[in-house]
């Protein structure tokens, strides 16, 4: 009872240290992103064979559900898989407003946020070169497709939206996959209104939600090492560094912001390592993947993709680890 008391004392006081960042920071996030996103949408439309670079600069933008627009776009064979590679790994999740948060210092963040825009660069143009080389770069539009499979009744518009891309959310905003009820659940329920109303409820919505799992994982955080001790927890991940790597890009692929939360806290606590932290969060894509998994077909090349990105995660995670790379 005394741990319990001791843990839940220090949980609620960290995570009630935290609200305030939190909500400034998804305040201005949430204007940013009802500012940009229609912009950002169709920059990577339109990228062409720079997808990849236009895909993990707009990534690092920490924009709600900008992982499943990309993986909307990708279902329907607009963007190329090089250029959601780009996005997934160089998206920051919830990484971002929790170091905001922490006073993470500014540099120390530039460098993760740079890291991971690189990398997804490197791995976007790689995947896309293998696909030109194989002769599998060359798909047609599957927008209809996403119509009929989704039973939205939609079919007028769907000529539209073959001839004119761009126009997929437009067309299609309760049919697509990544604008179905489902997606719209997963993101909290954005109003996307101009106003500041829907802003600022969008951004307590998320603080809320964030707050919670920050305490829900700090609480668990201060158990263990209340029960287990700090040094001998650290000690074991320490000296398991492969371990901690694969553990932390397994965590990394739950489609869910508590994740790149549960990462980004035990990185600052000392007990992930840089390496296995960059592990967890190039994976950590959130709700993108669930959108994926629903909207794009077949389910095994579905698959195949989140492996790959698992298998990518890793090897930058141990590459991270052997040249010692700290931030």
């Amino acid at each position: 009872m005394h741990i319990l008391q001791h843990t839940l004392e220090h949980s609620v006081s960290d995570t009630l240290y935290l609200i305030p960042f939190l909500l400034l920071t998804y305040v201005a996030m949430e204007w940013l992103e009802h500012r940009t996103a229609g912009k950002t949408q169709e920059a990577i439309q339109h990228a062409g064979a720079a997808g990849p670079i236009v895909g993990a600069v707009l990534g690092v933008v920490p924009q709600c559900g900008f992982s499943a627009a990309a993986a909307t776009l990708y279902a329907g064979r607009v963007v190329t898989l090089g250029t959601l590679f780009a996005v997934f790994l160089s998206t920051s999740d919830e990484m971002l407003p929790i170091f905001i948060a922490e006073q993470v210092p500014v540099e120390t963040i530039a460098k993760i946020l740079g890291a991971k825009l690189l990398i997804g660069m490197i791995m976007g143009f790689i995947v896309d070169t293998v696909l030109r080389l194989a002769r599998r770069d060359k798909q047609k539009l599957r927008i209809h497709e996403l119509c009929e499979q989704d039973r939205c009744h939609c079919n007028n518009e769907c000529a539209t939206c073959e001839s004119n891309p761009e126009l997929v959310y437009q067309h299609h905003d309760d049919c697509a996959a990544g604008c179905s009820h489902e997606h719209h659940a997963h993101e909290h329920d954005h109003d996307h209104s101009h106003g500041w109303k829907s802003i600022l409820k969008s951004a307590l919505i998320h603080t809320v939600q964030v707050g919670v799992f920050v305490f829900l994982i700090t609480f668990a955080l201060n158990y263990v090492l209340e029960v287990v001790g700090e040094d001998a927890l650290a000690s074991f991940l320490g000296s398991n560094t492969v371990l901690s790597v694969l553990t932390s890009a397994l965590v990394g692929l739950i489609p869910n912001c508590a994740a790149s939360v549960a990462i980004a806290q035990l990185y600052l606590e000392g007990v992930l390592g840089a390496g296995a932290m960059m592990a967890g969060l190039l994976v950590s894509a959130g709700v993108g993947l669930l959108v994926l998994l629903r909207a794009n077909r077949p389910l095994r090349q579905t698959i195949a993709i989140i492996v790959l990105l698992y298998v990518t995660g890793v090897a930058w995670g141990l590459v991270g680890n052997a040249f010692g790379i700290v931030f």
